[in-house]
């Protein structure tokens, strides 16, 4: 058995700054707190819901003549999954990610267990990014949790077939699945601005509920800024302007401009804010 090496200076000996609040550990402590089983359950019963909706007020209104997405949805299980997450994007699956990432360092401070953790002794670099990268995890877990459960019960209540478009055309079964990944992917990236949001204000306060309500208002506010036609281009820079881009992927023919744009302004955003976060715990006087 090779000898072990040399301590690390400045640290007591067998101290390992890299070992300490593993991926594992966090997720684990995560995975077992009663708001994750809430949300999980909650993102989980909205098909279900959504389901009996269509089931009690029957199919789409023929007298409207505009068809949208929504009226769809019960021509496939690939239709249901879309509708379902056509209905989320705006407002629901925003709660998660705000949720997961902004309920993690000030939870911590909430609980009077900060101090400790960094007392143990874990590196302030090392607690930021263990958490961070757990609540990028579960909120890319929740994301994909929706339309995951959506197109398994829309595919048992309406079957598996074409993905039916409000243009009139369709999209081959076989292609559906691969474009609903990749709107699905292109939700999640957009949610990037909210995480890095509630995570910068979750190093900056003591109060979990702040910082995810915070960053939900601010989150909507922005989509209320992208509504005022008079701010022109000046809403491009909004991670609102381009949260249902990921229509594009939903067409005949693929487009990726809007996403390519969208997923720009949202991860700018992002770096930034997390860039903050880091910058300002690092130095930040902790007494919870």
């Amino acid at each position: 058995m090779a000898a072990p090496g040399p301590p690390d200076a400045g640290h007591a000996p067998g101290y390992r700054p890299r070992r300490t609040l593993s991926f594992r550990v966090e997720a684990v402590r995560q995975l077992r707190r009663r708001r994750t089983l809430v949300m999980a359950a909650v993102l989980a019963g909205l098909p279900l819901v959504l389901l009996a909706a269509f089931a009690i007020g029957g199919g789409p209104d023929p007298n409207r003549g505009r068809t949208t997405l929504i009226d769809t949805a019960t021509a496939s299980g690939a239709n249901f999954a879309a509708t379902a997450l056509f209905v989320s994007t705006g407002f629901l699956l925003v709660i998660p990610v705000a949720l997961f990432c902004g309920d993690t360092v000030a939870a911590e401070a909430g609980w009077s267990s900060l101090r400790y953790l960094l007392a143990a002794p874990v590196p302030r670099t090392r607690l930021l990014a263990a958490k961070l990268s757990v609540a990028l995890a579960f909120s890319a877990a929740a994301v994909v949790l929706l339309p995951a459960v959506a197109l398994a019960v829309g595919t048992a209540a309406y079957g598996w077939g074409d993905l039916r478009l409000p243009t009139g055309t369709s999209l081959e079964a076989g292609s559906a699945l691969p474009r609903l990944a990749i709107a699905v992917g292109y939700v999640l990236l957009s949610q990037l601005a909210t995480a890095g949001l509630a995570f910068w204000l979750s190093t900056a306060t003591d109060a979990p509920l702040g910082a995810v309500g915070g960053a939900v208002f601010l989150t909507i506010v922005g989509s209320v800024l992208d509504a005022v036609t008079a701010l022109g281009d000046w809403r491009d820079l909004l991670p609102a302007h381009w949260q249902y881009a990921w229509a594009d992927a939903l067409q005949p023919q693929l487009e990726w401009g809007g996403m390519v744009k969208g997923t720009v302004v949202s991860a700018s955003y992002a770096v930034v804010l997390l860039a903050l976060a880091f910058r300002g715990f690092r130095g930040k006087d902790v007494v919870s």
